[in-house]
């Protein structure tokens, strides 16, 4: 028999055990032993707020599971497979972790929890003895008892067990219904002193207690991997749990409220009991019914889940992962799994204090139920083709579960809930680290963001203004055929897109468009990118396959951006010891100053930046229309952490008789500009003689980090590449040629045209 046939013949039970499991868990341990506690607490107003509140949370999950599994076919796994399925592997195991622990830990709160049927026996014990008899003489017992009979016989018993548990259960609920109360009161005589909402500063610490009463509703989703047909039966079974559980609580809340006073509420843990038709039968019936009821359902899941985990090699030891994968049998039950689970609860119920764990189950329950809640919502958001669930529940739902689940974590202990998401933190990062290969978090939002980014783009497409009234901010493309000899132009685009802007970057292949060429090009950019990882940068890699490099910045400055905003600037890069690429660069200035572009030319020399020796600006008579756009982008670049211990120092070049000024409006740009530019870096060079711009450059500038200066295009068509190689004594420069004045001023504008020569 081959694993397919072995997990198909695994799978035997249908709805009804999904929903036994959930409603014998729901009705469980916190209904019996604190619900009198917070009615007398809170009042039935208050109480019924935390039921209303807890299956605002509980609801949508419900829904959740019950989308998500109609979508695709649930294995083993329960809550673990559909996160993981969803999120991906390295996501799935960080909170299939977290999930196991709640319930195992929960195997430990039931226990307890049944421990308090025999109170009369501790009381008993107390008064003949002298002494206290501790709970854990009882609950180590029964816990041992139980785990042995689960690891001999398997899920088989703990369901058969549930049906007959569950009978009980719903017995003594009866039997509850019917009673009338302390001293034989009639109903509705104590409502109207329980009915007010009281105690509102002690809502949240009582909802951490009491909300555990209403996760079990997942409690049937564990068994999937057992279930027949999971599509049909986990929505099913889920679903009506979850709302009878709910108008059960309504109407237990309601019968406390009108039945005893307040102090009896907050006096007798088992007032259920006073109520009650039989009494102390009750208490013996219900109590242990409930309590074991949830015990066994999470008996069921938290070892499947645990196997799950381990089926997947999520575990970082390859050896444990190999035994708690392990099953017993045709149906795989999980021995090994089960022992572990088994383990976690003795711990706990050796602690024995039934509110101290109440409250770490709520945590870990409160991440699951998030997360699911939050795959809906990404699902219905990110609207993939593949999902197509046969039950569909609405994004508003999901996204209301997923904040209440969050809020609801940090309004019970803002402590708990940091340790709790710390915890998961260094679970996800252990697990990334020995499952390099999986996808981690990328997958999370992948397709929320592609519709996030889609309707953006065309959001901005339709309400986009006029260029000249928006404000300016740097959009630049670089294409160039030398990305592994040139690293200098990786950094100059950082730069340029690292916080005010957005760059990318096109390797370029000269060739035509085939199979070959492309795989090539996949090839290679991916090879960028990951340098680029490495750097932390903030460019777009991408590549370009054509014939020529006249052809391919025609294809590149008609091409959208995918930051939004359409493109504003080209960036051409060349090497100045091999200044034959100028050529080409010249060739194309033309084209690209068509679509309106501004141009920058970076020269690149072979030292190193000298970051330290700062941005060095020169404006020049010449350049009123690039001045501003200067400025702006030495402000810019000196935004990058490379930068960060630099400074921009401006040089003007103007006639003698114009020095004061050319200085007074060069101080009004910098002040309301707010430029990070000192007046003692500010410098006026007086234009004296024939002395050529690239020597007077030189002797200022020959050691900046950076310098910056405009060129006009009839520069270009007088001295053609000549003008660039004047300047090939200096390290990295670059050049630029604006294609109308650029505004950096927030109210006033001032275009340095106006400074005289």
């Amino acid at each position: 028999m081959n694993p397919s046939e072995i997990t198909q013949s695994a799978r035997r039970f249908g709805t009804a055990p999904v929903f036994i499991t959930a409603i014998s868990t729901i009705l469980g341990a916190i209904l019996f032993l604190r619900f009198g506690y917070a009615v007398g607490t809170i009042g039935f107003l208050g109480s019924l707020l935390l039921i209303v509140l807890g299956h605002l949370i509980t609801i949508p999950t419900a829904l959740a599971i019950s989308e998500i599994s109609t979508n695709t076919r649930v294995e083993g796994g329960g809550e673990y497979f559909i996160i993981s399925r969803s999120f991906g592997l390295n996501i799935g195991a960080t909170i299939g972790v977290a999930l196991f622990l709640s319930q195992a830990i929960s195997i430990a709160f039931y226990i307890i929890a049944f421990t308090e049927t025999f109170e009369m026996v501790f009381n008993w014990w107390s008064l003949h003895f002298g002494w206290d008899l501790p709970r854990q003489a009882i609950s180590l017992p029964v816990l041992i008892i139980l785990g042995v009979l689960i690891l001999r016989k398997g899920a088989n018993l703990g369901v058969g067990m549930l049906f007959g548990v569950a009978g009980l259960l719903f017995l003594s609920l009866l039997l509850f219904f019917l009673g009338h109360g302390a001293n034989e009161s009639v109903p509705g005589e104590f409502f109207s002193s329980n009915f007010n909402f009281s105690n509102r500063e002690s809502f949240f610490s009582v909802f951490a207690i009491c909300f555990p009463a209403f996760t079990g509703m997942t409690a049937g989703v564990g068994l999937s991997g057992d279930l027949k047909e999971p599509g049909k039966s986990l929505p099913l079974g889920t679903m009506l749990a979850t709302f009878l559980g709910m108008f059960i609580y309504i109407l237990v809340v309601w019968k406390m409220a009108s039945s005893v006073p307040t102090e009896s509420l907050l006096s007798n843990q088992l007032i259920m009991s006073e109520i009650a038709v039989g009494g102390s039968i009750f208490v013996l019936l219900g109590l242990a019914a409930s309590t074991l009821s949830s015990a066994l359902g999470s008996v069921l899941v938290a070892p499947r889940t645990l196997q799950a985990l381990a089926g997947d090699r999520s575990l970082p030891i390859s050896r444990i992962n190999s035994v708690l994968a392990k099953g017993k049998g045709e149906t795989n039950e999980p021995r090994n799994a089960s022992l572990v689970a088994f383990v976690i609860a003795f711990v706990f119920v050796a602690l024995g204090n039934v509110d101290a764990v109440a409250e770490v189950i709520s945590m870990f329950f409160l991440i699951t139920y998030g997360s699911l809640c939050l795959i809906s919502f990404l699902n219905h958001f990110g609207s993939s083709p593949s999902y197509r669930p046969r039950f569909r529940s609405k994004w508003y739902f999901s996204l209301m579960g997923f904040v209440l689940s969050v809020w609801v974590m940090f309004m019970i202990n803002p402590v708990y809930t940091i340790l709790a998401y710390s915890l998961i933190i260094l679970i996800y990062l252990v697990i990334e680290h020995y499952h390099k290969d999986r996808s981690g978090l990328v997958n999370l939002f992948k397709g929320a963001l592609f519709q996030l980014n889609r309707r953006l783009q065309v959001y901005m497409q339709k309400n986009q203004g006029p260029a000249e009234k928006e404000e300016w901010r740097p959009a630049a493309v670089c294409i160039s055929s030398h990305s592994f000899e040139r690293p200098k132009i990786f950094d100059l685009m950082n730069w340029i897109s690292y916080r005010h802007g957005f760059g990318t970057y096109f390797h370029f292949i000269e060739d035509y468009f085939s199979r070959q060429t492309f795989q090539k090009s996949r090839e290679i950019m991916q090879e960028i990118i990951d340098l680029q990882k490495e750097e932390n940068s903030s460019l777009y890699i991408d590549t370009m396959i054509s014939p020529s490099y006249t052809s391919a910045i025609a294809q590149i400055i008609q091409a959208p951006s995918i930051s939004g905003m359409e493109n504003n600037m080209v960036v051409f890069e060349y090497d100045k010891n091999q200044p034959e690429e100028l050529e080409r660069i010249i060739d194309n200035i033309s084209l690209t100053k068509a679509g309106e572009y501004d141009v920058c030319v970076f020269g690149t020399g072979q030292s190193t930046p000298r970051f330290r020796n700062g941005i060095h600006v020169w404006i020049r008579p010449v350049d009123y229309l690039n001045a501003n756009l200067m400025i702006l982008l030495g402000y810019i670049i000196l935004g990058h952490p490379d930068w960060k211990k630099s400074k921009i120092k401006i040089f003007s070049i103007c006639a003698p008789e114009h020095l004061e000024k050319t200085r007074e409006d060069l101080d009004l740009l910098v002040k309301e500009g707010r430029l990070p530019i000192t007046l003692s870096n500010i410098e006026i060079v007086p234009a004296t003689g024939n002395q050529p711009v690239h020597e007077i450059i030189y002797e200022k500038s020959s050691k900046a980090g950076l310098i910056i200066m405009g060129f006009r295009e009839e520069h270009i068509k007088q001295r053609g590449t000549e003008f660039f190689k004047d300047f090939k004594s200096l390290d990295d420069i670059l050049f630029v040629n604006a294609s109308r004045a650029t505004d950096i001023l927030e109210k006033k504008k001032l275009e340095l045209s106006q400074i005289p020569v």
